[in-house]
């Protein structure tokens, strides 16, 4: 899967603005964008059939009669919706309509020279072979409403297969989140470089399979559409590969770090057999598990190549941590909620170590995430964070990290800056943020990994990376990106213990073996 920086709707702006001031017309961007669309729906009718194009007051709009006008001139029956009289469109969608209406748009419709239907004479959306929305693009600001509203609705009735232009109407670009309503699309053409709407649910949902086509901008034009912006990706091995783990002839288990994992009680001890399974199988040179003593003789009896120690509580963890070896702990999976908890995660971050926090070790610091920030950088820590919603809602109460109005994305990036860690947000459209600002979505992933102990395992897999050097933002992405492969690679009737098992084929490929 090829990784890419992803555009904000803004930065989309800075795009265009900068190819059009480099001496691209902004009607040819138009042409090639129609053209691209037009390319796509000829794939899904190969023999021909019925068009609808509905088309939109703006751009969106304009690049719908491209395609419109390129599909009848190959002979394809197309009937067109204007959302607007076409002497109302805006921009380069009235150049696309006729040289004669006002503003930039003025062409694309002076080249439609067929029926132009307005949204009232649409009383059957059945009977086409496919639709194309072109209706709003990624810059949808506000709620769709009126004859909108009505249109996209009616599009949830029929059996055609819709293809959209940029985002599904009614997706925001920049969050995912409908407004209203939204298209539900089979594929969705947009341009340049993939938006965070496409990865972001429901938005994810509602794009299908996504083809990103080229319009005429270059390199330049995408230096100066991000610009300063914190760097945003969709998350995959490009990110990352330059610093996985790779072994050398000289190495061994030493090398390649010492995790440790902190067990609950007796009847509590499966997450973090899950986790210590899965830094294992990552690659942590030597994995232990820290239990308390009623649950040794629970741990012993499944436990093989992972090492076993007592630890009672806060004081024999700092006991343990004497030894400098151990490079990385995992702390939550099954371990608790209460102060008992908190205790040892401030040990563990007073050592100065790399952490892994999920599951109870978030829910004891309910509401207190700037205590749990303060422990981290008391001692020196570098920490990564892996809640769910319902984790992340927990922690992060009474901080603007949960504010109501804002995305997936910007929560994560709020809470990796408050609590100066890195932020695994999980999900069907997990994010991970680093304080910097930094930030990967992954969509590589699968309904199947909702399951029992998955996120444990995850949990295990991030320490496996870091005991082995990776940085953290880095080893993050990756683990994520590897938890969704293996999960791809099963599919059905997927267990939590299964994903470590597939670690190896999942390594193989990212080393290419």
């Amino acid at each position: 899967m090829e990784t890419t920086r992803l555009l904000t709707v803004e930065a989309m702006r800075r795009v265009d603005a900068a190819a059009i001031a480099r001496g691209v017309p902004g009607t040819s961007l138009m042409e090639r964008a129609g053209a691209a669309v037009a390319a796509r729906v000829r794939a899904h009718l190969p023999e021909g059939g019925r068009v609808l194009v509905l088309c939109g007051p703006g751009n969106n709009g304009g690049d719908g009669f491209v395609a419109a006008r390129l599909l009848r001139d190959a002979g394809i029956a197309v009937d067109l919706v204007a959302l607007v009289p076409v002497t109302d469109l805006s921009g380069d969608a009235a150049a696309a309509a006729a040289a004669s209406f006002k503003g930039d748009a003025a062409a694309a419709a002076a080249a439609w020279t067929g029926p132009v239907l307005a949204p009232a004479d649409l009383t059957d959306v059945h009977g086409y072979g496919l639709v194309v929305d072109a209706l709003f693009g990624a810059g949808l600001s506000r709620d769709l409403e009126g004859d909108a509203a009505v249109l996209v609705e009616r599009l949830g009735c029929t059996t055609a297969p819709v293809i959209a232009v940029d985002v599904p109407s009614g997706i925001d670009g920049d969050t995912g989140a409908v407004r209203g309503c939204a298209v539900r699309a089979v594929e969705t053409v947009t341009f340049v470089a993939l938006k965070p709407g496409h990865l972001l649910q429901p938005g994810q949902d509602r794009c299908g399979i996504v083809h990103v086509a080229e319009i005429g901008t270059d390199a330049a034009d995408l230096t100066a559409g991000f610009g300063a912006d914190a760097p945003l990706w969709r998350n995959g091995p490009d990110l990352w590969r330059r610093t996985f783990p790779r072994l050398a002839a000289a190495s061994h288990k030493y090398t390649r770090g010492h995790a440790l994992v902190l067990s609950g009680p007796a009847h509590r001890t499966g997450a973090a057999r899950l986790a210590a399974r899965a830094a294992l199988r990552v690659g942590a040179g030597l994995v232990t598990l820290a239990a308390p003593p009623n649950a040794m003789a629970e741990n012993a009896a499944h436990l093989t190549a992972i090492m076993l120690r007592a630890c009672e509580g806060a004081d024999d963890l700092d006991d343990l941590l004497v030894d400098e070896r151990l490079n990385v702990v995992v702390a939550g999976p099954g371990l608790g909620v209460g102060e008992a908890t908190r205790d040892l995660v401030a040990v563990a971050a007073g050592a100065g170590r790399h952490l892994v926090l999920d599951a109870d070790a978030l829910t004891s610091f309910k509401g207190r995430a700037r205590l749990l920030a303060a422990h981290i950088a008391d001692g020196a820590s570098q920490a990564v964070l892996t809640p769910h919603a319902g984790e992340f809602a927990r922690l992060f109460e009474g901080t603007d990290a949960v504010a109501d109005d804002l995305s997936k994305l910007e929560r994560a990036r709020r809470a990796a800056a408050l609590t100066a860690t890195v932020v695994v947000f999980k999900g069907a459209d997990t994010v991970v943020a680093a304080p910097d600002g930094r930030a990967a979505i992954n969509d590589h992933g699968t309904p199947y990994l909702g399951t029992a102990g998955s996120g444990d395992v995850l949990s295990g897999l991030i320490a496996g990376l870091l005991a082995q050097g990776m940085p953290l933002f880095e080893a993050a992405a990756a683990a994520v990106w590897m938890h969704g492969d293996a999960g791809r690679r099963h599919g059905p009737g997927l267990i939590a213990e299964d994903i470590p098992e597939l670690m190896p084929a999942v390594l193989r490929g990212i080393l290419g073996l």
